[in-house]
């Protein structure tokens, strides 16, 4: 595998974030760009490099990330109002970091499209 992506290194303490939630499988932490007044990136600590790579063994974690979405969302205030997912793959996907991530964004009407 190459070097450690940086969401890694968020996730082993060698580079701080503010975090929002984690247990043994994930951590969700405030994005340092935000897109939105809430915009966290909710990533699994066992690296996927991109959901297009995501193998059948992966489904669990996957499972695990998508139900923790809705005590984030609440903890975050946005569960009612509404929030948008977003996953990037690729280059072409807007994916910057090799690292599966899906981005939680809302505190204000969002619209489409986002190109």
């Amino acid at each position: 595998m190459s070097e450690k992506s940086i969401f890694e290194k968020i996730c082993d303490r060698e580079l701080p974030a503010n975090i929002v939630y984690e247990d043994e499988q994930c951590l969700c932490f405030h994005d340092i760009a935000p897109q939105a007044p809430v915009h966290v990136l909710l990533v699994p600590k066992r690296r996927i490099d991109r959901i297009g790579l995501a193998i059948a063994e992966d489904a669990s974690l996957l499972g695990h990330l998508m139900t923790r979405i809705a005590p984030i969302t609440e903890t975050l205030g946005i569960a009612e109002s509404g929030f948008r997912l977003i996953v990037n793959n690729g280059k072409d996907g807007g994916e910057e970091v090799p690292h599966l991530h899906i981005h939680i964004l809302g505190g204000h009407p969002l619209r489409l499209p986002i190109a």
